[in-house]
């Protein structure tokens, strides 16, 4: 190669050099581009050259520093300069061939000299300076130089399919769409069904044909997702939209997230290719406007104020243009000139109860195309019209473009169930509400989605109904309410001021217990023998509350019954046979002195057989007489008769030995009181069902606790074979080293870092149970 080449491959401007060689041998600095010649020339060249007479009359122009002549292919079929003002085709040379001796392009070069033995050929490559550029720049005119700012314009997908978006935060947004941050901008995006050229119309509209957004013969659509492009000549965030009525997965989803692309929106344009406009364009922007209104608006404001950004996001819903394109048909509106477009679309709205009142305008544009290829200089000047229109959207930063995407992203998020797909509506109410169901009753939350994320409670429109499965049911103190206090109570087992196993025989015989902070007990399900009010009607007021999917149930106490029945059979094991007594024998004397008819010697008094005077040990059954109501042994007291008398009525029961034989002698019993005599009947059956309870709490007892314990295990528990070490000092269980579980957190734990006791009213445990190393060090209640 030249010198000029080697200099040139090094990236420097270096001087043109003749390229005739017909008197400098290529050695002198060109000095003239002569057109018909197709070369650069010295100043001996030029002369010796054009000395012919038919060679004279050649166009010579003086060349300048830094100047890169035209390609020499890039001419008409009569060898005239094809300008660009005229055909746009001719182009600046990238090279010369030394062989062929003319200028080539990128595109020419590529066309004649890829293949053949012209690949071969020595090339001499052009570098254009500065000041070839801007003289360039200055010969443009307008449309031009448009043309030439849109060269470098790339589309990038913004948000998937499943919306997630793609890029990874404001700067990466800003970088792709290569704009300052400080621009401020617009964004248009476009709406319409699939195949009716929404990206083609894009391309034409804002890139002058280039094909930015892609575009595809195909019967698959060619736009999945959402994806953005930067027009720099008009200062917009140009939006392509995947096409409605389209075979897709996500259907919900994705329609979803045409309404999050349109909130983001100054401009919509909805593209549809039909010979008359049909119903869903109408009903597409009517739920659209709807949905906005009812969904979006709020979501954007609170974006304005969380994110500080002087540019609120929500004054007014975007404009609309319905970019109408018809083959057979007339345009809207063209058989009468009196009427206007819009009006006729507003009435067609009307009809089909469509209110888009979210746009801000709604405007009409139509093309009639006898011939491709479509027309679109009408929409491309309503589009800049409409642009320049600041009064109701303003031009704002691209980060601030982001963040309003970002933050409904972020709250309308998620998969939508089928079960819940509603096809009244392009945007039901499920598309951006909460998917949480009530339980109980199953009415859906109406909370926005994602809510929970800011602490928000669910909520529901509509009163939830009583479940027995979740007991739903909620109790707060009456008095409490009464003096402008609402204090919850909760129906448990026993009482705060009772021990363990006593608590519990409180339970076998007087039902559960309802207690509250300020007023202590309030109520007992089996106080009285008989008469007993529903609480409800005298010292709570109840309400019914939704039962929400992962939110904790109803009645802790009770949920943890059955392991606290499990516990206090361990206390009440332990500490009577620190006595050397029965565990069944105390609880069933003390639950027989509470219960026994006001005849009754107590059994604490009962020492010896009233009869045979035979002394009672701790495992011996003392039986009482039901007529004279003293303590026998069971061989004295084995007889039954009716005992009327005492209130016991018709049916037999058990009495001493002395009373059988006096049978046929009255009583001398003192008259009682009706209520007394009632009450006396039922405290029979009463201690009957005690005594029934308690046999089943020794039956309990007598099984093995280990097969039992799964069955007890509250719900934050974590299960015995999930436990493998102990969740502190990591030791690994075994037959010799047992687990015990923390009843504060639920986890597993050794004896040595569960040894502490400590109330956990929160889990329901009242007296102290055990808890583990941490959870004891923490202050307050557990």
């Amino acid at each position: 190669m030249s010198a000029h080449t080697q200099t040139a491959e090094k990236g420097q401007n270096t001087t043109l050099l003749c390229q005739e060689s017909y008197v400098c041998s290529g050695t002198d600095e060109a000095i003239y581009e002569c057109d018909e010649c197709r070369s650069l020339q010295c100043q001996r060249c030029e002369e010796e050259l054009h000395q012919p007479e038919r060679l004279r009359n050649h166009e010579r122009t003086r060349i300048r520093p830094g100047h890169v002549p035209y390609c020499d292919s890039c001419r008409g079929a009569n060898g005239n300069i094809m300008h660009a003002s005229m055909t746009g085709s001719r182009q600046i040379a990238a090279v010369r061939c030394q062989v062929c001796k003319i200028n080539l392009c990128v595109e020419c070069q590529k066309r004649t000299h890829a293949g053949g033995n012209k690949r071969k050929h020595p090339v001499t490559v052009y570098h254009p300076g500065k000041a070839q550029e801007q003289e360039e720049e200055e010969g443009m005119d307008e449309e031009t130089k448009r043309r030439k700012m849109t060269e470098k314009v790339v589309s990038f997908l913004l948000v998937d399919e499943t919306e997630e978006i793609q890029v990874r935060n404001e700067e990466d947004f800003i970088k792709k769409l290569d704009c300052s941050p400080d621009q401020h901008l617009k964004v248009v995006s476009i709406f319409g069904n699939t195949g009716d050229g929404k990206s083609h119309t894009l391309n034409h509209t804002f890139f002058y044909g280039r094909e930015v957004f892609k575009t595809s013969p195909a019967q698959e659509s060619c736009t999945v997702g959402v994806w953005a492009a930067y027009d720099p000549v008009r200062k917009v965030v140009v939006i392509d939209t995947e096409g409605l009525l389209g075979a897709t997965v996500n259907l919900s989803q994705r329609t979803r997230l045409l309404l999050k692309v349109l909130a983001i929106s100054d401009l919509v344009i909805y593209r549809t290719r039909a010979d008359r406009l049909h119903n869903d364009l109408f009903k597409f922007l009517g739920d659209a406007s709807e949905a906005y209104l009812k969904h979006f608006t709020k979501e954007l404001k609170a974006t304005t104020a969380r994110c500080g950004l002087d540019v609120p996001l929500s004054t007014l819903g975007p404009g609309v243009i319905i970019f109408h394109e018809t083959v057979y048909t007339k345009l809207l509106g063209s058989d009468h000139p009196s009427e206007v477009p819009e009006k006729l679309i507003q009435d067609r709205f009307r009809k089909l109860s469509c209110f888009p009142e979210a746009f801000s305008s709604i405007h009409y544009k139509g093309t009639r195309t006898y011939n491709p290829p479509t027309d679109f200089s009408g929409l491309r000047r309503a589009v800049e019209q409409q642009l320049e229109n600041n009064t109701t959207r303003s031009p704002r930063q691209p980060g601030v473009i982001y963040k309003a995407l970002k933050a409904l992203s972020d709250r309308f998020s998620g998969e939508i169930p089928d079960d819940q797909m509603a096809h009244s509506s392009f945007f039901p109410d499920e598309y951006f509400t909460c998917s949480s169901v009530c339980l109980s009753c199953g009415c859906g939350c109406k909370k926005s989605m994602n809510h929970a994320k800011e602490g928000v409670p669910h909520e529901s429109k509509s009163r939830c109904r009583y479940s027995h499965q979740y007991d739903n049911r909620v109790y707060t103190c009456k008095a409490c309410y009464e003096r402008g206090m609402e204090v919850s109570v909760v129906p448990k087992t026993s009482a705060s001021t009772d021990s363990p196993w006593l608590g519990l025989a409180k339970y076998a015989w007087s039902g559960y217990v309802i207690e509250c902070p300020n007023c202590g007990v309030v109520y007992r399900s089996r106080q009285y023998w008989f008469g007993n009010q529903d609480p409800v009607n005298t010292v709570v007021r109840t309400e019914i509350e939704h039962v929400w999917p992962g939110t904790d149930g109803f009645l802790k106490d009770n949920n943890n019954a059955a392991q606290r029945l499990l516990d206090g059979m361990n206390f009440m094991a332990q500490s009577v046979s620190e006595l050397s007594l029965g565990p069944t024998k105390a609880v069933t004397s003390w639950l027989t002195d509470q219960i026994a008819p006001a005849y009754w010697r107590p059994n604490s008094q009962i020492l010896s057989c009233n009869k045979c005077n035979t002394p009672f040990k701790d495992n011996d059954t003392k039986h009482h007489c039901r007529a004279c109501g003293e303590g026998f042994c069971d061989g004295c007291s084995s007889k039954t008769r009716p005992v009327p008398e005492r209130g016991w009525g018709p049916a037999p029961v058990r009495v001493c030995d002395n009373c059988y034989e006096n049978r046929g002698i009255q009583l001398d019993v003192a008259e009682l009181p009706s209520d007394e005599e009632g009450g006396t009947l039922i405290a029979r059956k009463v201690g009957e069902a005690v005594q029934n309870t308690l046999g089943a709490v020794v039956t309990a007892m007598d099984i093995p606790l280990g097969l039992v314990k799964d069955a007890a295990r509250p719900a934050y528990w974590v299960p015995d074979h999930e436990i493998l070490h102990c969740h502190n000092c990591r030791k690994e269980f075994s037959i010799k080293l047992s687990k015990h579980h923390c009843r504060a957190c639920g986890q597993g734990f050794c004896d040595e870092c569960s040894h502490d006791r400590r109330a956990v009213p929160s889990r329901g445990w009242d007296h102290p149970v055990r808890v583990c190393f941490n959870c004891n060090k923490k202050p307050g209640d557990l």
